[in-house]
């Protein structure tokens, strides 16, 4: 993970402790190369899990320090998740990493388990919010001095003003937990409304990520997320998924990409023309 912040405690005795790459774009470029090298040595492949609201600057300094190492052992995953949604993410992740599944599988599995993710937040304004569409009468509500809204990011945009009659937001049909990371935003809505409607298992406490005001548009948010907690439901899932080795680097894989050379699967059939200009070349992590 690029911030300590992202970095949530252990769900269990089995959780793998998180590595952090605390500012990795602000530190002189060979530090860098030292504490990602470090890793890769030390546990054979490297998962990094980051925001989409990261610094830009951030991905840079990944992708530099990536290319510099010439290692295929390194995978760059941004999921398309609020702050806090990438931090249950990477907690998942962590539990997974103490079964047995092979390094390309991990780290495919972090696109699986999106899916069972319902990320939001409650915020006081969506003046700022670009991410998720937002009609223009919303955009106007919002302006209305004690105005709030629900909205849903994740898997499906979803926006409700509270204190309309019905306001709710569509919840998952499965079993979870809710994590929530209050900002400057005095509600209880989450608590009191949407952890009963969602029939949660239990509702912890979190730190508000220091990327959340950026993903929202404001600091005046309490941002949720509800997830799988148990070890056993996320290795199951994972596991029940048919593996093939990549073609390429030879790790097992789910899915329809290697995450650390980002090879496809070959398609077999009619004959293409030799193209000199793509022979032997390597893909690259995008």
């Amino acid at each position: 993970m690029t911030g300590a912040d992202l970095a949530l405690p252990a769900q269990d005795e089995r959780t793998m402790p998180a590595a952090v790459l605390a500012d990795i774009d602000r530190q002189p470029l060979d530090q860098a190369l030292f504490a990602v090298q470090a890793l890769v040595e030390q546990h054979g492949h490297l998962v990094v899990v980051y925001s989409g609201a990261a610094r830009p600057s951030v991905e840079r300094r990944l992708l530099t320090v990536r290319s510099l190492l010439e290692s295929d052992r390194i995978a760059l995953f941004r999921p398309d998740l609020p702050p806090l949604a990438v931090a249950v993410l990477a907690r998942q992740l962590r539990q997974l990493a103490s079964c047995d599944l092979g390094p390309g599988v991990l780290a495919a599995a972090g696109r699986l388990l999106t899916h069972y993710l319902h990320a939001g937040a409650v915020l006081g304004t969506l003046s700022r919010l670009d991410r998720i569409p937002v009609d223009l009468k919303a955009h106007a509500r919002s302006w209305m001095p004690g105005s709030q809204f629900a909205v849903l990011a994740h898997p499906e945009p979803h926006v409700v003003r509270l204190g309309t009659p019905g306001a709710a937001l569509p919840g998952p049909d499965f079993g979870t937990s809710l994590v929530v990371a209050r900002g400057q935003l005095q509600s209880d809505w989450v608590g009191t409304t949407l952890a009963p409607a969602w029939q949660v298992r239990g509702l912890r406490e979190a730190a508000l990520p220091a990327e959340s005001a950026d993903w929202w548009g404001t600091g005046k948010a309490v941002e949720f997320c509800a997830y799988l907690p148990d070890l056993s439901v996320l290795y199951q899932l994972v596991a029940s998924v048919r593996q093939s080795p990549c073609h390429w680097c030879g790790l097992d894989v789910i899915g329809d990409r290697c995450v650390f050379c980002s090879a496809t699967p070959p398609v077999y059939g009619e004959l293409q023309p030799y193209d000199q200009r793509s022979y032997g070349r390597r893909a690259a992590v995008g």
